[in-house]
């Protein structure tokens, strides 16, 4: 099966999945705040097929295609955004504390910039038992500006960490742009000063960025030194919720622009092109995919709601 073929699968199904969510969610029975995925599928498909299965991920609130790439399933997923006990955390915790430990996601957290030095935790575990593992951790923008963020890097290079930092740099913390928030002419900049390789990928073509990821899990496993792997791409929806019409001025007539570079959309046209597929092919493909979702949002919606004793368990004390 060829890579191209796989990361559309892989953005095709996070794209369907969320174009499921904006359809059911009028219908007010998932109750979670939603934190769509739009925009950036083509970085976390890339990056998820380039780590292997005993790899681990940690991520954002923005955790849909995190969890879709990382697992490829749909039925506990839409589970936990409709609050059943079949969720992947009994529906306890919804849209923004997806995991799936036994494929290596590890944790979201609703907390900006909380995983990050979690994720440095991770990776020293895996160091101190000398096990062949990388820990890839996504972050938005707005996390560099936390001091968790500085601390984890100064870690992570002072203690050379078997870690992946992956970047997803949509310009935004919310609605605040870069400009009006950082001192410095470019984060990756201030990091070549740091003990670890950075690496920077503009496009939001995925076989450009899995071709990144799998050189920075090269320099990870081989050169036994941490990487920084700078991202770009536009978010589509607004921060949170699944309209496009946005809160405050922000954005200006942007959306349309960048809907001609949509990774989906693009990669698709790649696969008819470069006839790695026949249209009717791909279109067959398609029809699974979008099946197995609905599938999934039925299941979702008949499963049984998590009862009160469920608050009693999963807890610490």
């Amino acid at each position: 099966m060829s890579t191209e073929l796989d990361l559309y699968k892989k953005m095709y199904l996070m794209r369907a999945s969320e174009e499921a969510i904006i359809k059911y969610y009028p219908e007010d029975e998932m109750k979670t705040p939603m934190h769509m995925s739009m925009g950036e599928e083509a970085i976390v498909a890339g990056v998820c097929h380039a780590l292997s299965d005993a790899d681990y991920a940690l991520g954002t609130y923005r955790s849909h295609a995190l969890y879709l790439g990382k697992t490829g399933e749909t039925r506990n997923f839409f589970a936990e955004l409709y609050g059943k006990c079949t969720g992947t955390a009994k529906g306890k915790g919804g849209s923004m504390h997806l995991s799936s430990p036994e494929k290596g996601l590890l944790i979201c957290s609703a907390i900006v910039g909380s995983t990050i030095s979690i994720a440095n935790g991770v990776a020293l575990a895996c160091q101190m038992r000398n096990e062949d593992r990388v820990t890839a951790v996504f972050f938005g923008d707005g996390a560099t500006d936390s001091g968790t963020f500085w601390e984890s890097i100064n870690y992570a290079a002072l203690e050379q960490l078997p870690i992946l930092f992956v970047h997803e740099d949509n310009d935004l913390a919310v609605h605040t742009r870069k400009t009006n928030r950082h001192g410095h002419n470019g984060i990756e900049t201030v990091l070549q000063n740091y003990n670890l390789e950075v690496l920077v990928e503009n496009s939001n073509d995925p076989m450009s960025i899995f071709n990144k990821a799998f050189n920075a899990i090269k320099i990870i496993k081989e050169e036994r030194r941490p990487v920084f792997l700078s991202t770009k791409y536009y978010r589509y929806l607004e921060h949170v919720g699944i309209n496009t019409d946005f809160h405050e001025d922000y954005r200006n007539n942007e959306n349309s622009q960048w809907m001609n570079f949509d990774p989906v959309m693009n990669q698709r046209k790649k696969i008819i092109d470069q006839n790695i597929l026949e249209k009717e092919e791909l279109e067959e493909i398609e029809k699974m995919i979008a099946s197995s979702i609905e599938e999934s949002v039925l299941l979702a919606k008949n499963a049984s709601p998590s009862n009160t004793f469920e608050l009693y368990t999963d807890i610490f004390a």
